[in-house]
């Protein structure tokens, strides 16, 4: 019979990958968040590992009896999960590169639609249980709202070098 108890001490190290992973997810920097999602694609790993119970026999009929032989699924999930994650980096880095580029930094911003939405919802939900509602409120519009907005990087944004010859680099030859 084969001992499918899990090792304490991995599942312990998937408990912290994930919550490591998701706590870095959570956050506004993109490469904050590339870090997380590889965090989190290592602990999937470990848990299809885990989750495959002991190792065995290869899977080859007539090598071995069926009851001694590991499952390969486990193993095509952690294949696959090693794609998705590597697709996902790429991503990533790529969104990361690009907001570096244009701006300076990988912070995302707040959504000027998303405040303005979340506005409306309260709102809804203060006439749903019948709550007076403001109605200066009522009348502030999204360009009022987008004049209201900080932008939180502007302040740290460093100056782009220029590199003549280089195209977008400044004026070369």
């Amino acid at each position: 019979m084969i001992d499918m108890s899990p090792n304490l001490v991995l599942v312990v190290v998937i408990a912290a990958l994930f919550t490591v992973g998701v706590y870095l997810l959570l956050e506004r920097s993109l490469s904050r968040v590339l870090v997380g999602v590889v965090l989190l694609g290592n602990g999937a790993n470990l848990l299809f590992l885990v989750a495959g119970g002991a190792a065995g026999r290869p899977p080859i009929l007539g090598q071995a009896a069926a009851r001694d032989m590991s499952d390969p699924l486990p193993q095509a999930m952690v294949l696959t999960a090693i794609v998705i994650t590597l697709g996902m980096t790429a991503f990533l880095l790529a969104m990361a590169y690009r907001s570096w580029q244009l701006h300076g930094h990988d912070e995302v911003q707040d959504d000027v639609e998303d405040r303005r939405i979340a506005r409306l919802a309260a709102r809804d939900e203060r006439a749903f249980l019948d709550i007076d509602t403001d109605p200066d409120e009522a009348t502030v519009s999204l360009d009022d709202e987008a004049a209201e907005t900080r932008d939180e990087t502007s302040q740290a944004m460093p100056a782009m070098p220029v590199v003549p010859g280089v195209p977008g680099g400044g004026t070369g030859p």
